[in-house]
């Protein structure tokens, strides 16, 4: 959540910084306000996209990889998922955080319909006035003037002079349905109240807001345009999603861009800025990675199709030293880096004698302790996976999730090999928690001592991939 909330920002403050520096001041108002819809969603749709093909973009040694733990495991034995139950009763940071989110987001939810109940009361109490189907709210005793929807609300204390111009910018304002715009706004501003770029976002639109509505109202009169924005300020109420002609902070601005030439055409292609950005920011978020333990099915391919070859051919009767001799070679043909070079050019003529066999072209495999009386070497594997499951099960920690305040599932990735004594060597494990690394380590080099595997009448070393979730619950 917390990566979520950090690119959502960070891609905001980026399109905002774009705006400021390049397209504010330009007169493409409709492309501007295109421009911060479109990027406000932008930034929250974005993180949740992500492009394979766009890992190829960045180089490798610039891409947090996967460890060698995983890529190593396609060569191995690979056994069933040990899933394991635990409990945290105390609340973790991401908890708090959680509940800090949702009391602020229902605070701001109420905040928003004390305001729209305002303007709510505002129509039912005040005189009104239907003409072409929009409504004119007179406020009594008022000099104000706003518009919500197809309501126009106009002070009774306004000169019928002022009244005219008035009525046509908040017409370019319901038209052009900016109330909706505003509004949007306001549901970011109550899902992410705490970040200060929402609301700049929304002061950014509303203002853009009246460059629209003076470009269209200022075509009948501007010279009377232009006194009335300098001879009053309207008391307005503060309401950010309604549209006050007059604001006080904002009539400067609005009297410079009037008089502001209109931008050439040629200017457009700032907004082209907009492609590579996007692209750029798919590109990060698709080499992002939150977690770099899961294994994808792709590196599990060949050590799979070689097991189902095995397979099939077992299933017609076993496999002949031909075959076996077939398979190891396309076993060290897929085995990667300068070490299957060398497995592959010291065993060429050796028979293929390994110290080191795969799974799918092992003689026999190795045993743990009472299997050895399964019949079938499908057997002996099924009663394997199960007992190391079991043995998992019983010895590992599972007090951890509250001794070391995990939350959610923990993905556990360990490798170890059986030797040609039978003893587990060579253990490695990863996580997130190093003290589940350590935990896994722990439990694995405790496992009995194992009836080595055999290739060629040899006793040889044998790899294992064993994936452990770790279920937390609160």
């Amino acid at each position: 959540m917390m990566q979520y909330i950090i690119q959502v920002v960070s891609f905001q403050l980026f399109f905002l910084v774009v705006y400021d520096v390049f397209l504010k001041k330009e007169t493409f108002f409709n492309w501007n306000r295109v421009y911060l819809l479109g990027t406000a969603v932008l930034s929250i749709v974005i993180p949740f996209i992500k492009v394979e093909s766009f890992k190829n973009v960045v180089p490798q040694e610039y891409v947090l990889s996967f460890p060698t733990l995983v890529s190593e495991a396609q060569n191995s034995i690979v056994l069933d998922e040990v899933v394991l139950q635990g409990s945290n009763s105390s609340h973790n940071f991401t908890w708090y955080l959680s509940v800090l989110l949702l009391i602020g987001s229902a605070l701001a939810l109420f905040y928003f319909a004390y305001r729209v109940n305002y303007i709510l009361k505002l129509i039912y109490k005040s005189p009104k006035v239907r003409k072409n189907n929009i409504n004119f709210v007179k406020l009594l005793n008022s000099s104000a003037a706003f518009s919500f929807f197809n309501y126009v609300f106009l002070g009774e204390d306004i000169n019928d002079q002022e009244r005219e111009s008035i009525i046509k910018h908040e017409i370019a304002h319901i038209k052009d349905k900016h109330t909706l715009d505003l509004l949007f706004f306001e549901a970011l501003r109550i899902v992410f109240w705490f970040n200060p770029l929402v609301y700049m976002y929304q002061n950014r639109m509303s203002d853009l807001h009246e460059f629209i509505a003076d470009s269209k109202a200022v075509k009948h009169d501007k010279k009377q345009y232009y006194e009335n924005l300098l001879s009053q300020v309207f008391d307005t109420k503060v309401v950010s999603f309604i549209n006050p002609f007059f604001k006080q902070s904002l009539i400067k601005k609005r009297i410079i861009m009037l008089q502001k030439t209109k931008s050439k055409k040629q200017q457009l292609l700032k907004f082209a800025l907009l492609i590579p950005i996007v692209l750029g920011m798919l590109v990060y978020v698709s080499c992002s990675q939150e977690s770099t333990t899961e294994i994808t099915e792709q590196e599990m391919t060949v050590s799979d199709k070689i097991e189902d070859i095995r397979m099939r051919m077992e299933e017609k009767g076993g496999l002949t030293k031909e075959e076996q001799e077939a398979l190891l070679r396309l076993w060290i043909q897929a085995k990667k880096g300068s070490e299957a070079q060398q497995i592959g050019e010291s065993n060429s003529n050796e028979g293929l004698s390994l110290n080191e066999v795969p799974f799918a072209v092992i003689d026999q495999v190795p045993v743990f302790p009472g299997c050895e009386t399964e019949t079938s070497e499908k057997e002996r594997k099924a009663c394997m996976n199960k007992t190391i499951n079991k043995f998992i099960i019983k010895n590992f920690n599972t007090n951890l999730a509250k001794q070391s305040n995990l939350s959610g599932v923990q993905q556990v990735r360990v490798m170890f090999k059986i030797g040609k004594d039978g003893h587990v060597k060579d253990i490695r494990a990863r996580a997130l928690s190093p003290e589940l690394e350590a935990e896994a380590v722990r439990v694995v080099s405790m496992l009995p001592t194992m009836i080595p595997g055999e290739h060629d009448g040899k006793k040889v070393s044998v790899p294992y991939y064993l994936p452990i979730k770790f279920e937390v619950h609160e």
